[in-house]
This record gives C-alpha cells, structure tokens and sequence, in this order.
C-alpha cells in the first residue's frame, strides 16, 4: 500500500512532464497569440536578413546552393507547423544547416514579426491557381 501512495504522485509528475515535453505550447505561444506580430515590419526585417537564403518569395534564392537546401516558407510542411516551432526554429536555428541562431540579433517581438511575415506566404500559395 505504500508503494502504491508513492507510485501515483510520482505518476502524475511524468504525465505533466510528458505533457510540457510533447507539447507545442509553450510561453513563446502566449505572447504570440496576444500580440501576433506585425506582418509589415517583419518584412522589412525579412528583406535585411532573411532574403539573402529564403528568397524574395521564401521559396529560396535563386543562385546559393547550400546543402541542405533553405526551407521552402511557402509549402505546407512550413506552414503547416505550428506558431511555437516556427518562433523556436528562427531563435534557436537548425542544427547542421545554414539556419543559424537568430536569438544573438534579433529580439522576440522582431522575430514574432518575421513569423507573422512568413505566414503571409501561406496566404498568397493559397491563392494562387
């Protein structure tokens, strides 16, 4: 009976630690869904740092051959992800890729903007024919 008393707390503790861990929401989500970011200075900032791999339509600029090559932000498998990862990829980058850390030069609410840019490319392949 003892060890069922002991087994159930420490039960309870791996399901929320699993919860936090597979969970996409975290903080990041919070702030994001109550500010959104602005698509309009996160082009601006995507036009000085962005371009230069993602390209001026985010499918990836023309001329730069990197291995791996840089995302398509335009296809579902991007768009498709939710705010949380996206937001994680552009702060903490992609390991073994050219994607790096973008957390040393640009501040949250920066990146919230890019994010909420980048999902303007969502908008605009779903519209077109």
């Amino acid at each position: 009976m003892l060890l069922g008393r002991r087994t159930l707390p420490l039960c309870a503790l791996l399901a929320v630690m699993s919860a936090w861990g597979f969970s996409n929401i975290g903080v990041k989500d919070l702030t994001a869904s109550s500010n959104g970011g602005d698509p309009v200075t996160g082009r601006e900032i995507y036009v000085n740092t962005c371009i230069r791999c993602h390209g001026i339509d985010g499918k990836g600029a023309l001329g730069i051959k990197l291995v791996p090559p840089p995302a398509d932000l335009t296809s579902s498998v991007v768009q498709n992800r939710l705010d949380g990862t996206l937001f994680r990829r552009i702060h903490e980058g992609k390991p073994n890729t050219a994607m790096g850390a973008w957390k040393y030069s640009l501040s949250d609410e920066e990146m919230w903007d890019v994010l909420a840019y980048v999902r303007t490319f969502g908008v605009e392949s779903r519209d077109q024919p």
